[in-house]
């Protein structure tokens, strides 16, 4: 609680914003497992990171175009937009570097930001403009500024996508210290005979490196649609064709049935072409 009187809001200002993403190059006096990672991932995928090079770059055009804007609907799309955008480049480093497990979270926290965004912009930014009325103000006994928490989530934006919904799941589930999926990050090959434990592993895996790369891509598309979509930015012709020629492109790579991937049967997760090296024998592994 505050002791100061009411007083008028803040006003936004967008002060910074990169130039442009750029793919994460091969990490300096990194470990022969590290740099193999990263130089398997480039070779084997390297066309799916073009797209998400293309779509990481075009969300940095549309903010680059709409750097000036003003009023609290910016500043709720442009705060969240920006803590999405960082934990998808973050979460590419770290998938470059065979860092598959700790890809989880940040994707989760991604997704959460954008479904955040998604039901401001369904509501008008109603919610966020009465967060936004008392949002920051003064406590005189601390002589401290207070930032109001407001905790919030957008459930009802995952609920009405059942695919979303599936995704945001799955990420928990990786991101939670759950047993079953504890064992599945660290002993991908774990068999009825053998269970191989590799600690703080960083040695490529094919299955895990085509999954991260489908949920960058998936996550980096839907951000950009929100963003277009949510009335706050304006779009030249130009740019806003290739917003959309570039949703074609994420989804001719996350729908390939040749990559592994995720459906959900009965409650539970069954991966698909789960595999190490491009020569292993694929196989089906259910989590759940």
């Amino acid at each position: 609680m505050s002791d100061s009187p009411a007083r008028k809001p803040p006003r936004f200002v967008l002060t910074s914003f990169p130039e442009r993403y750029v793919l994460p190059a091969r990490p300096p006096n990194a470990s022969a497992q590290v740099i193999d990672a990263h130089r398997q991932t480039g070779f084997l995928l390297g066309d799916d990171l073009v797209v998400f090079d293309r779509v990481m770059n075009l969300q940095l055009q549309v903010v680059a175009a709409n750097a000036k804007a003003k009023g609290v609907p910016a500043l709720a799309l442009f705060s969240f937009w920006s803590r999405a955008f960082a934990y998808l480049s973050d979460a590419c480093t770290l998938m470059a570097s065979g860092s598959y497990g700790s890809c989880a979270p940040l994707l989760r926290s991604a997704l959460d930001c954008i479904a955040a965004q998604q039901s401001f912009i369904e509501d008008g930014f109603v919610e966020y403009e009465k967060w936004y009325a008392n949002a920051v103000s003064q406590e005189k006994t601390r002589a401290a500024t207070v930032i109001d928490i407001e905790r919030f989530r957008a459930a009802g934006v995952l609920i009405e996508n059942p695919d979303l919904g599936l995704l945001y799941r799955l990420l928990s589930d990786l991101s939670m210290p759950h047993v079953g999926g504890t064992l599945f990050l660290t002993a991908p090959e774990t068999s009825l005979q053998k269970l191989p434990v590799g600690f703080a592993d960083s040695s490529f895996h094919l299955a895990w490196a085509e999954l991260v790369t489908g949920w960058l891509l998936t996550l980096a598309g839907l951000q950009l649609k929100a963003a277009a979509g949510s009335g706050v930015v304006t779009l030249k012709a130009t740019l806003a064709s290739d917003c959309e020629a570039i949703q074609g492109d994420i989804q001719k790579v996350v729908a390939s049935r040749r990559r592994c991937h995720v459906e959900g049967a009965d409650g539970r997760f069954v991966f698909h072409n789960f595999r190490r090296t491009a020569t292993g024998q694929p196989k089906r592994v259910i989590l759940g």
